[in-house]
């Protein structure tokens, strides 16, 4: 990124993941220590702040001396030299004229300042080969976050920090970050890194954040506060936007707006094809904080509830009891009656969150420790987990739904936990429902090339298309470098997609997606043509499917679908299924 003139309008490219436009200055959230508020300061007040810059530092290297000295004493000089280098670190004339020109230059506050400088340097040291010299980026963190504890903040202030309504600059956030983001401050959020198919873009368009990844750089040479347009759809992100480029979106927001209370309008109305085929329109969600848009979307039941947010709190030191998980499962069963809601056991790992600390790192999480294999692992947890729904089935309409199944085996092994919760309850005359319906998810391969097996065990499948992908064309869909491979219409993945509803028919169950495939407009015509029967989405994506569905014909879709069966390419079959959403719902696509 180019530095500009501070007036000039930037215009960054990022990949668009989360569909919306937001309007607000920026806040850098920068790894490591937390930033500090941030606020202007009159030119007046610029040499004040200089020196309580000078008085942070003087305090620091105060502390650290302290320290050094104290460690010389109960232990030996050379571990105590290890303090030498931070207050070196502190009496770096370079350093210190950096920071003095940013409190200069930006106006901001000089812890602040100072902030933005030593993040610059960690971000550059984070990205250095050497992995000695990237493992001195914990010294400087250390010295970095005693400077800003030793500032005196007790000052008169105007304070503009992520208490205010803001657009998120990060590195990187990974799921929990996004489901846990407090939509009435944080308005939209970009990141260096990430993928569309990551689970943190999922949860974006899941709680209808606009949100945009792949910002090079973006992190080091941003500046906090800066005013800031996000477009969620082109994936731009505009600083310092003209008055011409603010009303220029400003009416595309109303536009969307417009085009949202049209496809709202239809709430009340069945996702039925023009020809007659009912599809079961469902929404996933991973909070109980979801419901509302869940029942404002018009969705029937939830398709896919993620436990994981539930039981993986970062907060939290211990998993929630079996009560606490029945409260939570109750909930959600009552709000959504006489719908159905599907409990998706835990399915932890690869890029969702972790189970539990691993003494050593997987070396490829993906085909390691997650899904079914967890729960199988863990019984008591996973026994937790099965009593609180069953028990919750007794107040609404809920299945369960098991992760990552491979094979037969763990679907059997599953089952039979389930039959050994269901004689526990019993025992303690805790009502349930005796014919709770389970499922398997088919998201592996093998499960879809043995769907004729595993349908005899199960009473549904859905499909998560997402990891389905991924493991067919061997394909990391958070890797950037790959993305392009990352095909949802590959040839080999809708056969599958294909076998597995033939399965399913043949034994009288029904095939559902909750995938990202799910939830896009021009794959919608595909997968009823392939014959899926559930289609569940983000509860901002509702409306727009059950428009999608109610504009195709189940008969011309299925034509389309026995071509797609045929062609050879990813890109003819994207080009079929678009071209037949294209000319069904045009407005969909402005």
């Amino acid at each position: 990124m180019q530095h500009q003139d501070k007036h000039a309008e930037i215009i960054i490219q990022g990949l668009p993941v989360s569909p919306g436009i937001a309007i607000a200055p920026i806040h850098v959230s920068a790894r490591g220590f937390s930033a500090p508020d941030v606020y202007e300061v009159d030119e007046k007040n610029l040499p004040a702040e200089k020196q309580r810059f000078q008085d942070a530092i003087d305090r620091a290297k105060s502390e650290l001396a302290e320290i050094q000295e104290r460690l010389a004493q109960l232990s030996t000089e050379e571990e105590s030299r290890i303090f030498e280098a931070h207050i070196m670190v502190l009496e770096d004339q370079a350093l210190l004229n950096r920071v003095n020109l940013a409190i200069a230059e930006r106006r901001q506050n000089a812890e602040y300042a100072f902030y933005a400088v030593m993040q610059n340097f960690l971000e550059a040291m984070r990205r250095i080969p050497d992995p000695y010299l990237r493992e001195r980026t914990a010294d400087i963190e250390d010295v970095s976050e005693r400077v800003l504890n030793s500032f005196n903040t007790s000052v008169t202030r105007k304070n503009i920090s992520p208490d205010d309504r803001h657009i998120l600059m990060a590195y990187d956030l990974n799921p929990s970050d996004t489901a846990s983001m407090d939509r009435n401050l944080v308005l939209g959020f970009a990141t260096e890194m990430g993928s569309v198919n990551s689970h943190t873009a999922i949860i974006a368009r899941s709680l209808g954040i606009p949100a945009i990844v792949g910002l090079e750089e973006a992190v080091i040479d941003i500046k906090a506060l800066t005013p800031c347009i996000l477009d969620g759809y082109t994936g731009k992100l505009i600083l310092y936007p003209t008055e011409s480029t603010l009303n220029t979106y400003k009416l595309i927001e109303q536009k969307k707006l417009r085009a949202k209370n049209a496809l709202d309008s239809l709430r009340d109305e069945a996702a039925t094809t023009r020809d007659g085929r009912a599809i079961t329109l469902s929404a996933n969600i991973g909070l109980l904080e979801e419901l509302p848009a869940v029942k404002k979307s018009g969705a029937t039941g939830i398709g896919l509830y993620r436990t994981e947010f539930l039981l993986l709190k970062e907060e939290q030191d211990d998993l929630p009891d079996e009560n606490e998980q029945t409260e939570a499962y109750t909930k959600i069963a009552q709000a959504v009656a006489p719908n159905l809601v599907i409990i998706r056991t835990l399915d932890s790992g690869g890029d969702k969150l972790p189970m539990e600390p691993l003494s050593e790192p997987e070396p490829n999480p993906f085909l390691g420790w997650r899904g079914i294999r967890v729960s199988l692992d863990r019984p008591l947890i996973f026994k937790n987990q099965i009593r609180a729904a069953l028990r919750a089935s007794a107040h609404g309409k809920v299945a369960l739904m098991f992760p990552l199944v491979s094979g037969l085996s763990e679907v059997r092994a599953a089952k039979e936990i389930v039959k050994q919760c269901m004689d526990e309850l019993t025992k303690k005359n805790i009502p349930f429902d005796e014919n709770i319906q389970t499922g398997a998810m088919i998201e592996v391969p093998s499960a879809a090339m043995i769907a004729d097996i595993l349908a005899k065990e199960v009473d549904f499948f859905s499909i998560g298309t997402n990891d389905l992908i991924q493991y067919t064309v061997a394909v990391d869909r958070v890797n950037p470098y790959v993305a392009e491979l990352y095909r949802p219409t590959h040839p080999a993945v809708i056969r599958l997609i294909h076998r597995t509803v033939n399965a399913g028919n043949q034994e009288g169950i029904w095939t559902g997606v909750c995938g990202e495939m799910a939830g896009d407009i021009k794959l919608t015509p595909l997968l009823i043509g392939l014959g899926v029967e559930e289609l569940s989405v983000g509860p901002q994506q509702v409306p727009s499917i059950r428009k999608a569905i109610r504009s195709l014909s189940h008969a011309q879709c299925s034509v389309m679908a026995d071509d797609a069966l045929k062609a050879s390419l990813s890109a003819d079959i994207f080009k079929l299924t678009s071209d037949l959403a294209y000319s069904h719902y045009p407005d969909l696509f402005e």
